[in-house]
């Protein structure tokens, strides 16, 4: 799940559309921000409704040798793919990759090494990946939000705060105190391979205390919902300017992750909340980057250069997803390979907007 706008002033270097000319208050353009960046979190959540209890969620199949069903297959394949987008962002684009080498270049490989040579540090970096994903996911949204609110011509700090604990607490909450908790905090018990004992402690805790967590939590996570309703609507009554995109992302972000996350009520939790969040990171991605796509593959102002840039993007994006899911965990240089992935797109799409935003 990302984060675009870290730095609020951010904006993305695509051209806009129709719809987004100087004055609009769309990222790309009315209709892409809807099917990309709005409306994913509502259409992933009936999704996973409707997904629930059929054959597609529910009857196993063997695949090469696993034993999966399609939506976990499916939602392996795209949770992978998006992981590797960042790439394109990072190492594909030349403006960016010429500030930061070292962080592109020499970190990846040592920390690779560390994680190949010691199961220490592989177990540590797998339990890293699961809980900055947590933070990650939530500030790709409070991201989008912040690009809306300087759309909306606001000053970048204003609100800033707000926006950051709404979403840390409606995304980081439920999964720390609702019916997936469990499952993230489970990765403590890889730590018993390596006789670290105290670490594979902390799932016991965190389940024999869950109730605990839960009505707080959740309590005060509606509660807080609410109370970012009223000062939205305090802050339009002295003449801020409210980007209503913005408020309307968060509230059915916050409220899909409040009940999905917390209840888990149709068992598609993970289906749901990556699903939304991986669509909104190809869209962002490439709304960004096609033009500086195009350029490096010689095919920019061509007839079918951006489609077969798209092909390219989507494909290749897919394949490696396709490949983690066939790949065998239990090889060490692989699964370091994996999370190495996925701990530099949380490192790298944290401070890559930082460096756009002197580009835009």
């Amino acid at each position: 799940m990302s984060s675009p706008g870290d730095k609020s002033g951010a904006r993305p270097s695509a051209k806009p559309g129709a719809e987004a000319g100087a004055k609009s208050r769309y990222i790309v353009s009315g209709w892409y921000d809807w099917v990309f960046f709005l409306l994913p979190p509502i259409l992933a959540l009936f999704v996973g409704m409707g997904i629930s209890g059929t054959p597609f969620a529910d009857d196993p199949f063997t695949w090469w040798g696993w034993e999966v069903t399609w939506s976990g297959l499916l939602i392996g394949v795209f949770i992978h793919a998006h992981l590797i987008l960042v790439f394109v962002r990072s190492h594909g684009n030349k403006d960016i990759f010429r500030q930061h080498k070292l962080r592109f270049v020499v970190v990846p490989v040592l920390l690779y090494a560390a994680m190949v040579s010691s199961n220490y540090v592989l177990y540590t970096c797998s339990v890293i990946a699961t809980f900055w994903d947590v933070y990650h996911s939530g500030m790709q949204t409070f991201g989008f939000g912040r690009i809306y609110e300087s759309k909306a011509g606001n000053e970048p700090t204003r609100g800033r705060k707000l926006d950051w604990a709404l979403n840390q607490l409606l995304y980081a909450g439920p999964i720390v105190a609702g019916a997936v908790m469990i499952d993230h905090f489970e990765d403590f018990n890889e730590f018993s391979d390596v006789g670290l004992m105290f670490f594979t402690k902390i799932p016991a805790w965190m389940d024999g205390n869950q109730a605990y967590f839960t009505w707080a939590m959740l309590g005060g996570g509606a509660g807080f919902l609410t109370y970012y309703l009223y000062a939205q609507f305090e802050l339009h009554r002295a003449g801020h300017t409210v980007s209503w995109q913005k408020v309307f992302l968060y509230v059915t972000t916050g409220a899909t992750s409040l009940y999905t996350w917390g209840f888990n009520s149709w068992g598609e939790a993970f289906f749901i909340m990556n699903l939304f969040h991986a669509l909104q990171y190809f869209g962002i991605v490439w709304a960004t980057e096609n033009e500086n796509m195009q350029r490096t593959l010689r095919v920019e102002g061509k007839p079918i250069g951006k489609w077969l840039t798209l092909g390219l993007f989507v494909g290749l994006a897919l394949l490696y997803g396709t490949w983690v899911q066939y790949m065998d965990p239990g090889v060490h240089m692989w699964w370091a390979l994996t999370l190495l992935v996925s701990l530099m797109h949380f490192w790298y799409d944290g401070f890559v907007w930082s460096v756009r935003k002197q580009q835009v």
